[in-house]
C-alpha cells in the first residue's frame, strides 16, 4: 500500500495529546487509568483511518476502544476524523505491534481486532503477518484469559494462512464466515476498505477465535 504523505502529521499530532498518545509505553499497565474507569480495553490493530474503531466506540459506550496505527499519515487522518465526533470512550495510539509487550501489561486487553492487516504476500516476509506466530505470542501476553481476536481481510492467501498458524497454536474457532455481507450480522461495523471492497464483489473472511 502506497501512503500519501501528510504534512506536518506529527505537529497536528502532538497538539492534540488528549486524544491520541505518541509514547503509548508510558501507560504501559494504566490503560483504564487514562480513561478513567474499569470498562474492559478493546483494541483495534492497524485502524486505518479510524472508521471501525471510532464505530465500535458510538456502538459500545460500555467499553474502553484503542485504536493502534503505526504511521504517522495515516493515524492523522484517524485524529482527524475524531476530532470531529470525539467519543470518552476512544483513545489514538500511534504505535507498532512488535512494542505490544512493552504497551501493555499482562491481562490488559480484553478483546483483539485485526482488521485487513498487509497480506505480506511474499513467503519470505510471512513473519510480518499479524497472525504468525510470533505476534500470536505477544497477543497471549497481554490478553484477559479466553479474550476473543475477531479478524477480517479480503485477502483468501492470508485467511487461509491465519487459519492454519491458529490451528498449529492450539487455538480454538468461536466463528468463520467466507463471504461475511452475504449475510451480515447485526452489528458489523465495517472498515472503509471492507466497504470499498465489498462493493466491487470482492468476499469478506472473518474469524473469530480465542486461546486454548
Amino acid at each position: 500500500m502506497r501512503l500519501r504523505n501528510v504534512r506536518n502529521a506529527r505537529e497536528i499530532m502532538e497538539a492534540h495529546p488528549e486524544r491520541i498518545i505518541l509514547d503509548p509505553k508510558a501507560h504501559r499497565g494504566a490503560w483504564k487509568a487514562r480513561f478513567g474507569n474499569s470498562n474492559p480495553v478493546h483494541l483495534e490493530i492497524g485502524m486505518g483511518k479510524g472508521q471501525f474503531v471510532q464505530g465500535m466506540a458510538r456502538l459500545h459506550p460500555d467499553v474502553n476502544f484503542i485504536g493502534m496505527e503505526c504511521y504517522d499519515s495515516v493515524a492523522v487522518r484517524a485524529l482527524q476524523r475524531v476530532l470531529e465526533e470525539p467519543l470518552p470512550n476512544l483513545q489514538l495510539v500511534r504505535g507498532n505491534a512488535l512494542d505490544l509487550a512493552d504497551i501493555f501489561d499482562a491481562g490488559e486487553v480484553d478483546r483483539l481486532y485485526l482488521n485487513f492487516s498487509d497480506p505480506w504476500p511474499r513467503k519470505a516476509h510471512a513473519k510480518r503477518r499479524l497472525t504468525h506466530r510470533n505476534f500470536l505470542e505477544r497477543y497471549r501476553a497481554m490478553l484477559v484469559s479466553g479474550a476473543e481476536i475477531h479478524f477480517k481481510t479480503d485477502n483468501r492467501g492470508l485467511f487461509e494462512f491465519t487459519l492454519q498458524h491458529l490451528n498449529e497454536y492450539g487455538m480454538t474457532f468461536e466463528e468463520l464466515s467466507l463471504n461475511l455481507h452475504a449475510e451480515e450480522p447485526e452489528g458489523n461495523v465495517r472498515t472503509e476498505y471492507e466497504e470499498n471492497w465489498s462493493a466491487k464483489g470482492y468476499p469478506i473472511y472473518r474469524l473469530v477465535t480465542r486461546f486454548r
